[in-house]
C-alpha cells in the first residue's frame, strides 16, 4: 500500500471519546503508514500528550465530553503551529461555522471510510505546508523595500480591493491551489489572470475552463480529453484542459456547477496529478495549478449536500474574496472613465470625459451585475451621446418623467421591469450562460423568464428599439 507520510514525519495524535471510532481510525492510519503517538479521550488529557511528545498532525472530535471541546483544543493547535483535522458525525452549516471558525486543515465526517481519511490527511498536509510557504513569503515581502507591481488591466485604489490585490501578490508566486469568490460580474477571472501573470508559471499556459458552460455529459472529455471511437461522436482524438494546461495553470471557472460524478472525478486528478483520457489505458501526468473560482457559497452548497467537502478542502487552500461594487464605489469613477474611453475607442465617438454631475448619479446605483453591468450601463451612454462629455446615464432607479415635466418615483415593479430590460439590451437578448442576463442578475434562468413573462416584456420588440 503507498505510505502518506506528512513530509517525511507521520506521528499522528486522536482526540477522540469514542473507543471504537478511536481505534477504527489508529487501524486506517497505521496500514497507510502513519504512527500514531497516542489516543486522547479528553482535552486535557491531549494537551499532556502534545507537552510530552509534539504530534505532526492532530485529529480532533469537535463534540468531545466534558467542560471543553474540540473547538477548545483546535484554538491551541492554531496557538502552537499544529495542524489539525476536524471529527464530526454531521457536515450541517452549524457544524461547518464552527470548524470556520478555528480554521482547520480539514474535517471528517462519522462514519470514516479509508480513501476518506487518506486523502484528507494528503489534503491537510498540502495545506499546512503551502501556508508556511506562503508565511515566508510574506515576511520576506515586509522586509523588503522594493515596490510591488500593479496587476495589469485592474482598475481601483480602494482599501477593499487594496487588500484583494496583495493578497494576489502574496499567492502568485507559489503553487498554491487559490478559489476566487464572488459575486457574478466582479472580475474573478480577472483576477485569477492576476494569479497567473506573477506565478513562476507565466510563460506556460493559462488554460480557462468555464464548467457553467459546458453539460454535463462532456465535462470529462472537455477536462480529461477522450481517445477517438470512445464514444458515439468522438471522430478523433481529444487532448484534454488539464494535458493543455501541463506546466502551466487551469482556472476551473464557476466550479459549483459541475455535477457530483464529475466532482470525483476531479478530485482524483487533483490527489493523483495524473489523467486518463475517456476510452483509453494510457496515465498521462500532469503538473498543474489550480485556482477555481465561484459565485456560488460552496460552504452551503457543501452543508446541502450538492458539493464534495473533500474537494472543497483541495480548492479552499487560499480563499480570495472579489469586492462587490456596491463594497468599492469610491473607484466607479476610475472605472467609468475608463470603459467610457475603451468603447469610445470602439465606436469611434469623440468621449472626452463624464461629467461630475453624472459620476455621482453612478454612485448612487446599487448595481446588482457590479462591474459587468457598469461597463454595459457606460456603453450604452457612450452610443446614445451626440457630444465630447456624457452628461448623464440611465439606470433603473432613474425618476420617471410625466407629462407635466415633473418627476414621481417609480413603483418597484417599474424599476425591476426597467432594469431586466436594460441588462437584457446590454446582453443582446442572451439569457443563459456566461455574460448572459441571468448571469448579470444573478437569478436563475427560469427565475429571469418567468419574471419576463410576468412582467410583460417583449424580449424582440425592445431589442429592436434604440433602449
Amino acid at each position: 500500500m503507498q505510505q502518506h507520510p506528512i513530509n517525511g514525519q507521520n506521528k499522528i495524535l486522536i482526540v477522540e471519546d469514542q473507543f471504537i471510532e478511536a481505534n477504527n481510525l489508529q487501524e486506517m492510519l497505521e496500514q497507510a503508514g502513519y504512527s500514531i503517538s497516542g489516543i486522547a479521550r479528553s482535552v486535557s488529557g491531549a494537551l499532556n500528550m502534545i507537552d510530552m511528545d509534539r504530534p505532526d498532525m492532530v485529529l480532533v472530535d469537535i463534540f468531545l465530553k466534558g467542560p471543553l471541546t474540540g473547538i477548545d483544543l483546535a484554538k491551541t493547535l492554531r496557538q502552537r503551529n499544529i495542524p489539525f483535522i476536524y471529527l464530526s458525525a454531521n457536515s450541517n452549516k452549524q457544524t461547518l461555522d464552527a470548524a470556520k471558525a478555528t480554521r482547520p486543515y480539514g474535517f471528517l465526517v462519522k462514519p470514516f471510510r479509508e480513501s476518506d481519511v487518506i486523502t484528507m490527511m494528503d489534503i491537510a498536509s498540502y495545506l499546512h505546508t503551502n501556508s508556511l510557504e506562503t508565511q515566508a513569503y510574506e515576511d520576506k515581502q515586509k522586509s523588503s523595500s522594493t515596490s510591488q507591481p500593479r496587476l495589469a488591466n485592474i482598475i481601483g485604489n480602494s482599501e477593499k480591493l487594496r487588500t484583494v490585490l496583495h493578497q494576489v501578490q502574496l499567492v502568485a508566486p507559489t503553487d498554491t491551489s487559490v478559489l476566487v469568490l464572488g459575486e457574478s460580474g466582479t472580475g474573478k477571472e480577472m483576477i485569477a489572470d492576476s494569479v497567473h501573470q506573477f506565478s513562476r508559471r507565466k510563460s506556460q499556459p493559462l488554460v480557462k475552463v468555464n464548467c457553467a458552460a459546458l453539460p454535463s455529459e462532456l465535462i470529462d472529455s472537455m477536462l480529461f480529453g477522450h481517445e477517438k471511437g470512445a464514444f458515439t461522436g468522438a471522430h478523433e482524438k481529444r487532448i484534454g484542459k488539464f494535458e493543455q494546461a501541463h506546466g502551466g495553470t487551469i482556472f476551473l471557472d464557476e466550479i459549483g456547477e459541475i455535477c457530483p460524478l464529475s466532482q470525483a472525478k476531479l478530485l482524483r486528478v487533483l490527489q493523483e496529478k495524473q489523467v486518463e483520457r475517456i476510452g483509453g489505458n494510457e496515465t498521462i501526468r500532469v503538473n498543474v495549478r489550480i485556482i477555481a473560482a465561484t459565485s456560488r457559497n460552496l460552504e452551503q452548497e457543501v452543508a446541502n449536500g450538492k458539493f464534495r467537502l473533500d474537494l472543497y478542502y483541495r480548492l479552499n487552500v487560499f480563499p480570495l474574496t472579489v469586492p462587490s461594487l456596491r463594497e468599492r464605489m469610491d473607484d466607479i469613477p476610475l472605472l467609468a472613465e475608463h470603459f467610457a474611453q475603451v468603447h469610445a475607442n470602439k465606436t469611434g465617438k469623440p468621449i472626452k470625459g463624464i461629467e461630475e454631475k453624472a459620476l455621482k448619479q453612478l454612485q448612487q446605483y446599487h448595481w446588482p451585475g457590479n462591474i459587468r453591468e457598469l461597463e454595459h450601463c457606460i456603453e450604452r451612454a457612450v452610443l446614445q451621446s451626440d457630444g465630447t462629455m456624457i452628461r448623464q446615464f440611465k439606470t433603473p432607479d432613474s425618476p420617471a418623467t410625466t407629462q407635466q415635466g415633473t418627476t414621481r418615483i417609480k413603483t418597484m415593479e417599474e424599476n425591476e421591469r426597467e432594469h431586466i430590460i436594460n441588462v437584457l439590451r446590454a446582453c443582446e437578448g442572451k439569457i443563459f450562460g456566461k455574460g448572459g442576463a441571468a448571469e448579470i442578475l444573478g437569478m436563475n434562468v427560469s427565475t429571469l423568464n418567468f419574471r419576463i413573462k410576468k412582467l410583460g416584456i417583449d424580449k424582440e420588440k425592445i431589442l429592436r428599439s434604440p433602449g
